[in-house]
C-alpha cells in the first residue's frame, strides 16, 4: 500500500479473503477480524488515495448475509468501489444475478464483479451480474487468466452491445487485431471456435450454410453482429462439407466460371482431399479447377531461385533471397525473430504486389526430427481480399518460404484478372 502511495497513484484496489474456507486456511483470521482489517485498510487507503476499490475474495463461496456485513464496513470506511469476485468459478449466472441485486438492494456503492471461467460460466456471469445491477465488469483479451481464465474482453462487449444495446466505449472494430496481437505476444493461441474473434467465427463450410450466406448474411450469422463489426472477415471454407455455390463464389472471385459439370467434378475432388483429413487451400481448388476445366496454368510471377540462411545462438537470424520476377532477378536479405521470420521477410521484400502477412501455422505430418512440416498461410491484398496456401517439406525453412511464394501468385494472378477485367 505505501508503495502504491508513493507512487502517487489516485486509486489502489484492495481485497481480503471473505469465504470461511479462505479466511480459516489464507490469513487465519475471525469474521471479526476480518471486519476489522477491511475497515482499517481502506480508512488508510483513503486517507491518501481519491478511491479505492475493495474486494471480498471468494465472494461467491461467502455466506450472502456476512458478505453484505463485510461490504457495508468498506463502504462506510471510504471504498468508492465495491468488487464482487466468482473466485473459482462456481456461482450459477441465476444466483450471480439474484446477488448483484441484494447488493445493489442494500449497499449504497457502485458494484464491480471479477468473474472466473472455471465451469466455462464467466462471460454468463458477467452479463448477469449486469442484469443485476453491477456498472462495471472486469474481462481480459481473449479470456486470459488464472487457470481456465476469466470473462473475455470481446465475448462481453459483443453481447453487452449487440444484444443489450449497451455502449461500453470500446472500439469493437479493433476486437480481432488486439485478440491476434496479444496471443503472439503471450504465446497462447486462439482456438479457431474461440466466439467473436476466432479463425471460424465467421466461416462456413457446410453446402446449405454457404449457400444461405451468400445470399443473406443473416441466415446463417447473428445479424446484429458482423465480421466488420469487430474487425473480422466472412469467409467460404472448403472442407468435406462443400457446396457448389461455395465453390462457385470462389472461383467467380477470380474470374473462373466453369460449367455446370465441371463444377461438379471440381466439388467431387475438392471433398476428396478434405475427406482424407487435409485443408483445401485457395492454391488446392485453383489447381483442381485448371485442370478439370483444362486450362494451362499461368506462368508464376514469382519463381524462387535460390535461399540462404544464416542463424546461430549468438546471431542475428539473416536470410538472403534469390527470385525472378516476371522473368527477372532480385536478390534481397532481410533479418527476423527466427530464421523463417527472416525466409518470409525477404520474401515479401521483392514481392511486386503489397500484401500483408495475416496468418501464419506449422504443424508436423510424420513424429521424429526428421519429421514431415506442413505450413500454411493467409496474406491480405490491398483491396482486403485474402489467399491462402501451403506446403510441405522436411526443411520447414523451405516449407514456409514455398507456401509464401504460393499465396503471392495468387494474388499476382489475380490482380492480374482484375486488370484485364
Amino acid at each position: 500500500m505505501d508503495a502504491c502511495i508513493d507512487c502517487g497513484v489516485d486509486m489502489v484496489h484492495v481485497f481480503i479473503p471473505t469465504s470461511d474456507v479462505q479466511r480459516e486456511y489464507t490469513i487465519r483470521k475471525t469474521r471479526e477480524q476480518v471486519l476489522e482489517t477491511t475497515g482499517d485498510i481502506i480508512a488508510y487507503a483513503r486517507d491518501h488515495v481519491d478511491r479505492c476499490m475493495f474486494s471480498a475474495m471468494d465472494a461467491t463461496r461467502t455466506d450472502w448475509d456476512y458478505l453484505i456485513e463485510v461490504y457495508r464496513v468498506a463502504v462506510d470506511a471510504g471504498a468508492t468501489i465495491i468488487n464482487v469476485p466468482d473466485t473459482v468459478g462456481v456461482i450459477t449466472p441465476t444466483a450471480m444475478k439474484r446477488l448483484i441485486e441484494r447488493i445493489d438492494r442494500e449497499v449504497n456503492c457502485p458494484i464491480d464483479v471479477h468473474c472466473h471461467n472455471d465451469f466455462g460460466l464467466a462471460v454468463a456471469n458477467t452479463i448477469a451480474a449486469v442484469e443485476g445491477g453491477a456498472s462495471q465488469v472486469q474481462v481480459t483479451v481473449n479470456g486470459i487468466g488464472e487457470r481456465a481464465g476469466n470473462a473475455d474482453l470481446a465475448q462481453t462487449v459483443m453481447v453487452l452491445s449487440s444484444i443489450y444495446g449497451i455502449d461500453t466505449g470500446i472500439r469493437t472494430q479493433s476486437l480481432v487485431e488486439t485478440s491476434r496481437l496479444v496471443s503472439r505476444y503471450a504465446g497462447m493461441s486462439v482456438p479457431a471456435i474461440q466466439p467473436i474473434v476466432g479463425e471460424n467465427a465467421f466461416a462456413h463450410e457446410s453446402g446449405i450454410h454457404s449457400h444461405g450466406v451468400i445470399t443473406r448474411s443473416d441466415t446463417f450469422e447473428p445479424g446484429i453482429m458482423t465480421p466488420e463489426m469487430v474487425g473480422h472477415r466472412r469467409r467460404l471454407k472448403l472442407g468435406k462439407h462443400a457446396g457448389r455455390h461455395a465453390v462457385k463464389q470462389m472461383l467467380a472471385e477470380v474470374h473462373m466460371e466453369p460449367a455446370d459439370e465441371q463444377l461438379d467434378e471440381i466439388v467431387l475432388r475438392v471433398k476428396a482431399i478434405a475427406g482424407k483429413g487435409k485443408r483445401v487451400t485457395d492454391a488446392d481448388l485453383y489447381e483442381i479447377a485448371e485442370s478439370v476445366m483444362q486450362i494451362a496454368p499461368d506462368e508464376k510471377t514469382l519463381e524462387l531461385r535460390d535461399v540462404a540462411i544464416m542463424t546461430g545462438n549468438h546471431a542475428i537470424p539473416t536470410a538472403s533471397v534469390r527470385a525472378t520476377v516476371d522473368g527477372v532477378e532480385h536478390i534481397f536479405s532481410s533479418v527476423g525473430n527466427g530464421p523463417v521470420d527472416a525466409a518470409v521477410r525477404a520474401i515479401l521484400g521483392i514481392i511486386p504486389a503489397p500484401v500483408h502477412l495475416k496468418e501464419f501455422s506449422i504443424e508436423a505430418i510424420s513424429g521424429g526430427t526428421d519429421a514431415l512440416g506442413h505450413v500454411t498461410i493467409a496474406v491480405e491484398d490491398e483491396r482486403g481480399r485474402v489467399f491462402d496456401a501451403s506446403a510441405s517439406s522436411d526443411d520447414i525453412i523451405l516449407a514456409s518460404v514455398e507456401a509464401v511464394i504460393n499465396a503471392i501468385n495468387l494474388v499476382c494472378r489475380t490482380h492480374k484478372l482484375d486488370r484485364e477485367e
